[in-house]
């Protein structure tokens, strides 16, 4: 992602044990460190398009924080995007990175949204009921 022609600023936020050497080689990414609450809100709130690069993580629930916040994902299609976003219409999954990230940008905040409200607390307590059965 990182290495991807792509207009506008990249913002990497987090850290991780590859941090200074990304910081080396990427002099133009904007490096923000760790952000907890309203603090991550807002560069949530302040991006067009949230971009996934891992290949390798689970459900990654930081999908549906950016799809919270209305901001649309681009992702490669491999587990974890392909079980929160795949169809969803709240982002697009592509093994060409740059061109989901095109796409994404199209994406109303709404969908994103609206996609995001099916993993609530509240819908994951009804699916939950919906399949509790009683035994006598």
């Amino acid at each position: 992602f990182l290495k991807l022609d792509l207009p506008g600023t990249k913002y990497v936020v987090g850290d991780g044990p590859q941090l200074d050497d990304l910081k080396r080689k990427y002099p133009a990414v904007r490096f923000a460190g760790v952000k907890e609450g309203e603090e991550l809100a807002k560069y949530f709130a302040a991006a067009d398009v949230f971009v996934f690069p891992s290949r390798t993580d689970t459900f990654g629930l930081v999908l549906l924080e950016a799809m919270a916040s209305g901001v649309p994902v681009a992702a490669y299609p491999v587990p974890g995007p392909l079980d929160v976003v795949n169809q969803s219409g709240a982002g697009v999954l592509s093994n060409d990175l740059a061109a989901a990230v095109k796409a994404a940008l199209a994406i109303p905040a709404e969908a994103c949204r609206n996609h995001a409200l099916k993993y609530s607390w509240d819908a994951s307590f009804d699916q939950f009921e919906g399949n509790l059965h009683v035994f006598r």
